[in-house]
C-alpha cells in the first residue's frame, strides 16, 4: 500500500500547495521568523547546557553566617546567645 510512501513528486506537490495556500508574500516572513526561533532556542540551549557544567564544577558555596557585625573595638557579646540583639 504505501511502500515509497514520501517520493520527490509528492514533496513538490506539497510544497506548491503550501505556496498556493500561504502566498509568495508570507512565506520569507514566515522563514525569518522560523530562524529566528532556532536561533534563540539554540542560543538557550547552549546557556542551559553551559549554565548546568559551570554549576556542577563550581566550588560549593558556604553559607554565610547571618547576624549582627561588630564593628572593631567593640565587645563580640552584645547579643543574647541566639544571636538576637539584647533591647
Amino acid at each position: 500500500m504505501l511502500r515509497n510512501g514520501l517520493e520527490p513528486w509528492h514533496l513538490l506537490i506539497v510544497a506548491i500547495m503550501i505556496i498556493v495556500l500561504f502566498g509568495s508574500k508570507k512565506l520569507p516572513e514566515a522563514a525569518r521568523g522560523l530562524g529566528k526561533s532556532m536561533r534563540i532556542l539554540k542560543s538557550e540551549a547552549k546557556a542551559m547546557k553551559e549554565d548546568g557544567t559551570a554549576q556542577s564544577t563550581a566550588a560549593p558555596v558556604e553559607p554565610v553566617a547571618q547576624g549582627v557585625q561588630v564593628a572593631p573595638g567593640e565587645p563580640a557579646a552584645r547579643g543574647t546567645a541566639e544571636g538576637h540583639p539584647a533591647h
